[in-house]
């Protein structure tokens, strides 16, 4: 079935294209993982929140929250039944892809992108107080400093960016955000995938195998696929026409602010 880009959404994919293109050529350049840090530290963040908020939802409690300085993270919660545990374990990385096709639809539907922002900064500083400091000291564990740390300098650079940064460069960085959420989770996914045949290195997969006796693998392939499906449904209707105006923001699209 063939795909046409509505018209109003062509300068909207024209900025989403360049994030990506950056997103991908900062991976071939020597050193430049040292740019894109800060928003593999943000993806992170969002994977442990959604087996936070996952773990909420289906009537457990979360212990704590870490992010790691080389990007990884763990989530400690209480797991319930096998159900809860699925839950649990499947919201790390379609919870990145989710937020990922959100912000996708926000910028779609011409949301402000410092509001966007703000809401992101909200969302990093709920999971850093209450899971990665209060959360751990409740239930007598030592909180990660460094996740401290991280959460904090997340949220003020986010801040910053939300009320200091021009509209262009605010939903210039609301694309990337978008791009680095849903580029990380897949490429994670691949990584479990991986790590689902040819290692019992631990994983969210792994953790599975172990709560069902199911392979590790069909739990990475049935990510893999949801992962696919949301991202595939939020294109879609990133390119369908909208009764509203283009986001009047964007890069490289001249407009008044808003």
């Amino acid at each position: 079935m063939k795909m046409e880009i509505a018209r109003d959404a062509r300068p909207q994919v024209r900025t989403l294209l360049f994030a990506t293109a950056l997103a991908v050529a900062l991976w071939f350049i020597p050193f430049a993982d040292v740019l894109t840090y800060p928003f593999r530290i943000f993806v992170t963040f969002i994977h442990e929140g959604g087996h936070a908020f996952a773990a909420l939802l289906t009537g457990n409690t979360v212990q704590s929250l870490s992010v790691n300085l080389d990007a990884s993270g763990e989530t400690y919660t209480t797991q319930g039944g096998l159900i809860s545990q699925f839950f649990i374990a499947s919201a790390g990385y379609v919870g990145a892809m989710i937020y990922g096709a959100l912000l996708l639809m926000l910028i779609r539907r011409s949301i402000a992108a410092r509001f966007v922002l703000i809401g992101s900064a909200a969302f990093i500083l709920v999971l850093t107080v209450t899971y990665g400091l209060f959360s751990p000291l409740l239930h007598g564990v030592l909180f990660d400093p460094f996740t401290i740390i991280a959460g904090v300098l997340l949220v003020l650079g986010l801040v910053f960016s939300a009320r200091y940064a021009s509209p262009r460069v605010a939903s210039f960085l609301m694309s990337f955000l978008a791009v680095q959420c849903v580029l990380n989770a897949l490429f994670d996914l691949k990584t479990v995938l991986f790590l689902s045949t040819a290692s019992n290195v631990t994983t969210d997969a792994m953790n599975m195998r172990n709560a069902t006796g199911i392979p590790a693998i069909f739990w990475a392939l049935l990510w893999v696929s949801v992962a696919f499906v949301i991202l595939s449904i939020a294109l879609r209707l990133y390119a369908v026409k909208q009764n509203q105006p283009s986001q009047p923001d964007l890069p490289f699209e001249d407009s008044p602010e808003v």
